[in-house]
């Protein structure tokens, strides 16, 4: 799932490339994609791109004060073209596709996703802070210039939760989702079951300095990147998320999983729970 420095790098990328340059297209090949339906998705033709904004993991082309919102969930992407294909989308289809903008100068971008789950969601509204519940509900941005560590002390007091399903929700602090939260907290040295109000004055204020940073060096290795090579370059960023049995880079003890339902996390025992595994509930029961 694409976090915060894969969506920020996603926003630079389309903001250098459509700011000014007016929708010349709107194609669905996905109904169920599209989560209003007034204002019509022509409504935009003809319009202009002003602004685009990230909100947490969401993305805003502000198209001459209609709002082209969306949401690239688990398993979506952005493709770009410099050149639009010229064969239009047949609604309904297998292709991955589930809907393209092109611009008057020729360029375009489909939002794809792959797999089953179909989450990928976009919103045509006015006014996205009011009108799309997922981002009037979004916490903080862990990046903004005022989320000061008092601020985040206070998030986390008061909350007596798994400090790694804190870090996820996006209604405590936007933006960071599985990977990242395994990354920041191998940095900040504890373990992803801590509870978030039992960490000392010390332990919080190292968890801001590594979510700051980690989030930060992401961000600034993400800056510039075509949208097609955003997956690798997080992907060979991580230290942990994805990693297991290779190296902790901290202290060369191998990295471990706990495996869920739907998604795993990786972790360091020596870094991060005092050397003592945690339990995979998931291999504990093939094993019995």
């Amino acid at each position: 799932m694409p976090e915060l420095p894969e969506v920020e790098a996603l926003a630079g990328f389309l903001r250098t490339r459509v700011s000014g340059v007016a929708v010349a297209d709107v194609e669905l090949a996905s109904f169920s994609v599209l989560k209003t339906y007034s204002p019509a998705p022509q409504a935009l033709c003809g319009l202009f791109v002003t602004d685009l904004r990230r909100f947490g993991k969401w993305i805003d082309l502000d198209v001459d004060g209609l709002h082209l919102v969306f949401h690239l969930s688990r398993a979506g992407w952005l493709r770009w073209y410099d050149k639009a294909p010229a064969t239009r989308l047949r609604p309904g289809g297998k292709s991955p596709i589930a809907l393209r903008v092109s611009f008057d100068d020729g360029s375009a971008f489909d939002l794809t996703e792959q797999g089953t789950q179909k989450r990928l969601a976009a919103y045509i509204v006015k006014d996205p802070t009011t009108e799309i519940p997922q981002i009037a509900s979004l916490g903080p941005d862990p990046l903004a210039d005022d989320f000061t560590l008092e601020k985040f002390t206070d998030l986390l007091r008061g909350r007596r939760a798994q400090i790694k399903g804190v870090l996820r929700d996006q209604s405590v602090i936007a933006g960071v989702g599985n990977a990242y939260s395994d990354e920041v907290l191998n940095v900040a040295k504890l373990s992803p079951y801590a509870k978030s109000d039992s960490l000392d004055d010390e332990a919080v204020s190292r968890l801001y300095t590594a979510l700051r940073e980690t989030l930060t060096s992401a961000v600034e290795a993400s800056a510039g990147k075509p949208a097609a090579e955003l997956k690798d370059a997080k992907r060979a960023g991580m230290r942990v998320h994805g990693r297991t049995g290779e190296k902790c880079p901290e202290c060369g003890d191998v990295v471990r999983e706990v495996s869920f339902a739907d998604r795993s996390m990786q972790y360091c025992a020596t870094c991060q729970t005092g050397g003592k595994p945690l339990a995979d509930r998931r291999m504990s029961r093939l094993l019995k």
